[in-house]
């Protein structure tokens, strides 16, 4: 209501220049009855054409311009939640990158824990391997050196059977030799 009064107030004062230039002819005369006639009826009717906006339109007008002003103060209300919350959410994008930072260091030392625990675990493994073939070189160089001892061993038997035979051939006589011939016969008939 109070828009459409100062557009009436404003729009009479507007009136009233303008019958004070249109008063004034320009020649220097007075102004005639017939022109403040004329004036006035001019006048008249731009009161009436107002009245008669106002009457049927005022109510619009008032309702366009204050729903306006309501649309602006509720914008206006929005944006200042806007801004409160972008500014709320500014706050914990802040407080998520320092704790970014915490959560980094965190993560280094869980890194750093899991890297030494993997670290002792590998060394373990290793330390049991190589008990483990040092248990298994033990056991390989000790049947290695059985297996040595037995062919050598042979190898010596055999060589001795074959000085033995040797010397008993040198030594043995013909009547020797048929008797242990008998004698190993008999041995093995009796048995």
């Amino acid at each position: 209501m109070k828009v459409a009064r100062h557009a009436v107030l404003s729009l009479i004062g507007v009136l009233a220049l303008a019958a004070v230039a249109y008063a004034s002819d320009g020649e220097g005369h007075g102004i005639s009855a017939e022109t403040w006639k004329n004036y006035a009826f001019r006048i008249v009717n731009f009161i009436i054409f107002i009245f008669l906006i106002y009457k049927f339109g005022g109510a619009k007008i008032a309702a366009f311009f204050g729903g306006r002003r309501a649309q602006i103060k509720k914008d206006l209300e929005d944006l200042e939640i806007r801004k409160t919350e972008a500014e709320k959410k500014l706050k914990d994008v802040e407080a998520g990158i320092r704790n970014l930072e915490q959560e980094k260091a965190a993560i280094l030392v869980e890194a750093k824990t899991q890297g030494e625990a993997i670290k002792s675990a590998i060394i373990e493994k290793a330390k049991k391997d190589a008990a483990q073939m040092l248990v298994q070189a033990k056991v390989s160089a000790e049947n290695e050196s059985r297996a040595a001892f037995d062919r050598v061993r042979g190898e010596i038997a055999d060589q001795v059977i074959v000085q033995a035979t040797k010397i008993v051939r040198e030594k043995l006589t013909e009547k020797d030799h048929e008797r242990l011939v008998d004698e190993y016969l008999t041995k093995v008939v009796l048995n």
